[in-house]
């Protein structure tokens, strides 16, 4: 059998912080101070190390303790190690919002930004300053080669009760939200008879097929006639406002929308599952202590959302 590493597997790697800082004191004493031990422990520890590499490796002359041939062979590289394995091994910094100045690749979808950011960053002014971010379209959804391969820290997108969940990820919940539906300001009802007589206009962020809305509509044994397919939620709701097209929207995003735009709102005429907006992240992540916190704050804004939805008592 192939064994790695047969020469560390012998040795006790505590030893060699010993062996260097002998080497480097040329004293027994000064190194036992050094490294918190006493004389006799260390000079025990000196003994093991001698019988593991067979060889004296000091050998004392008046009040120093010189290296042998050998172990002035091996000092540069065992220097260079604990350098490196104490640079490489400290611990991660605790995360500092107010003072950091990292940047989060952030997946996202035209929805998923104009429902989260307004509110996130006016939330950031002033806990998180410097904290930066890099938007990119989500890919897919849930953007898993892309977490994995660290490209991006965190993803927010939306899921169906037909998605597949992933155990490399963890999912958070962020905001659960309906289906409306939106028009020009003329139209004044909106029944399931004129919902399918009419024209639409779908979102299709990753290009895909089809819409959920489709799907249950087909279940149901009924079809809609769609006009326009576009991956831009931005532009959508413009061409629905100059036109006779109709677009299901989450209701989030349409009530933001309602003071810009001359549009109409309306229930959607018939049942279909609702949908949740979600934080994915990936159990590698290479900035746990920022996306974690930032998960928090995240989730703290949907708090707050949906208490300000309550009536009152």
């Amino acid at each position: 059998m192939n064994i790695m590493h047969p020469a560390l597997r012998r040795l006790d790697l505590n030893l060699l912080p010993v062996f260097d800082a002998i080497y480097r004191h040329c004293s027994v004493r000064k190194a036992a101070d050094e490294l918190a031990m006493s004389t006799s422990a260390l000079s025990h520890a000196l003994s093991r190390l001698r019988a593991t590499l067979n060889d004296p490796l000091f050998y004392r002359e008046g009040h120093r303790m010189c290296p042998s041939v050998y172990a002035a062979q091996l000092a540069p590289s065992i220097a260079s190690a604990l350098k490196f394995l104490n640079q490489e091994l400290t611990p991660q910094p605790e995360f500092e919002p107010f003072s950091s100045t990292e940047c989060l690749k952030i997946a996202i979808t035209d929805f998923t930004a104009f429902c989260i950011f307004p509110a996130l960053m006016h939330r950031l002014q002033c806990q998180a300053p410097g904290l930066r971010f890099e938007l990119r379209y989500l890919p897919h959804s849930p953007a898993l080669n892309e977490l994995l391969a660290g490209e991006m820290d965190l993803a927010l997108g939306f899921s169906t009760p037909e998605d597949t969940r992933h155990p490399e990820l963890e999912e958070i919940n962020w905001l659960e939200d309906e289906y409306v539906v939106i028009s020009n300001a003329s139209r004044t009802q909106l029944t399931f008879e004129d919902y399918l007589t009419a024209r639409h206009l779908v979102v299709t962020p990753w290009n895909e097929k089809r819409g959920v809305l489709d799907s249950q509509l087909e279940q149901m044994g009924y079809s809609r006639q769609i006009a326009i397919k576009t991956p831009s939620m931005l532009s959508a709701p413009f061409i629905v406002a100059e036109s006779d097209l109709l677009m299901a929207i989450p209701r989030i995003a349409a009530e933001k929308l309602i003071p810009a735009l001359a549009i109409r709102l309306f229930e959607l005429p018939f049942k279909i599952p609702s949908f949740e907006v979600k934080i994915y992240s990936h159990q590698r992540s290479g900035k746990r202590g920022a996306t974690d916190w930032l998960k928090t704050v995240l989730q703290a804004l949907a708090t707050e959302r949906v208490s300000m939805k309550q009536p009152p008592r």
